[in-house]
């Protein structure tokens, strides 16, 4: 195990320097919140930001992105032919992703690299990250992350993980392209002999900031029916506008459209963020919609993220616990509420 010890200035230093080798990307003040973004020359990430009310998964999976382009001209030799467009994937340095962010990264790999099909948009872009993840010192009061498989100090994921201390950073090298990136910033001091020991003696006093807890172990042994079925759907979903915020805030949310634009005779395929809360998403051509009601659309969200995931990849819930969807849900309803009655 490698431990550096960085100090500020060489902290800003290294960062930049690392801009020569790497498309850097961190967290920036937006306003009133902070936004991940790709970082201008000479622009740091702030390192002292809380969170971001969207994730960087956008950064794997865009909002919308071509998949595909194609021209109807009869003219033209590639006629009706899709063709993928160019792009291009430079090495990039996600600096300051929060540990559970990076574990939802790893939940969403689970959908677009599979034994049956691999997506190409997403793998070529996650190869070409470098994840330097921030560690969390003081969680959110509605972060309950130690409950879903992660928390503020989590490694999953990452190849760096950074942490922030009195007179700087400690940098934990988790693998080879983590190192590659220390390297590429200079940072080459080791830390002393008790590094390790305040890692983990910070890591215990995060974990025990964080009161929320969620239990889902009587999800997994009720069977799919016994969930649909309950009769507290109604109730668990009262107020719900089916707005979207949850879906698009959070980190591990995959559903997606395929759409057609076309101008003339040149036209592309693209690939949009969609919503399991809208009344289009199940609405079929004839008409019917199997989740007419709004009640119908959030018991959907929620057999997905705390059921149907948990029965096909036995790997717990489908969400990291950061808490972005009960902070910004209009109508006040709460992830952890929801399983504590399914778990019931």
């Amino acid at each position: 195990m490698n431990i550096l010890h960085i100090d500020r200035a060489s902290w800003d230093r290294g960062v930049l320097k690392s801009g020569e080798s790497y498309l850097l990307t961190g967290p920036v003040r937006d306003k009133n919140t902070h936004v991940f973004k790709d970082l201008k020359n000479g622009e740091l990430p702030d390192m002292d930001y809380t969170e971001t009310k969207l994730s960087p998964k956008a950064l794997l999976f865009p909002k919308s992105e071509v998949m595909l382009t194609y021209t109807t001209n009869p003219d033209a030799p590639d006629c009706n032919i899709m063709k993928e467009p160019a792009k291009a994937y430079p090495k990039r340095a996600v600096i300051g992703i929060r540990p559970f962010d990076a574990k939802a990264v790893e939940i969403l790999k689970l959908n677009f690299d599979t034994d049956e099909y691999k997506d190409p948009y997403f793998l070529n872009a996650y190869n070409a990250c470098t994840f330097v993840g921030l560690a969390i010192n003081t969680p959110s009061i509605t972060d309950f992350s130690t409950s879903c498989g992660t928390g503020p100090f989590d490694e999953a994921g990452l190849d760096v993980l950074v942490v922030s201390v009195d007179d700087g950073f400690l940098a934990k090298i988790l693998t080879d392209k983590g190192k590659a990136w220390a390297d590429a910033a200079g940072f080459s001091t080791a830390a002393g002999a008790d590094a390790e020991s305040l890692i983990e003696e910070m890591k215990q006093k995060a974990e025990a900031q964080i009161a929320s807890r969620v239990s889902f172990d009587n999800i997994a042994g009720k069977t799919v029916l016994e969930l649909f079925d309950a009769d507290h759907w109604q109730d668990s979903a009262f107020g719900c506008i089916n707005c979207g915020t949850c879906t698009y805030a959070c980190p591990t949310c995959w559903c997606f459209d395929i759409q057609d634009e076309t101008y003339g005779t040149e036209g592309v395929r693209i690939k949009n963020w969609d919503s399991c809360m809208t009344s289009l998403f199940t609405l079929h051509g004839s008409g019917h919609n199997p989740r007419e009601h709004a009640w119908q659309r959030t018991r959907q969200r929620f057999m997905h993220k705390l059921k149907y995931f948990q029965d096909k990849y036995n790997q717990g819930i489908m969400c990291v616990g950061c808490g972005r969807c009960i902070k910004q849900c209009p109508a006040n309803i709460d992830i952890r509420d929801v399983c504590e009655t399914m778990n019931k």
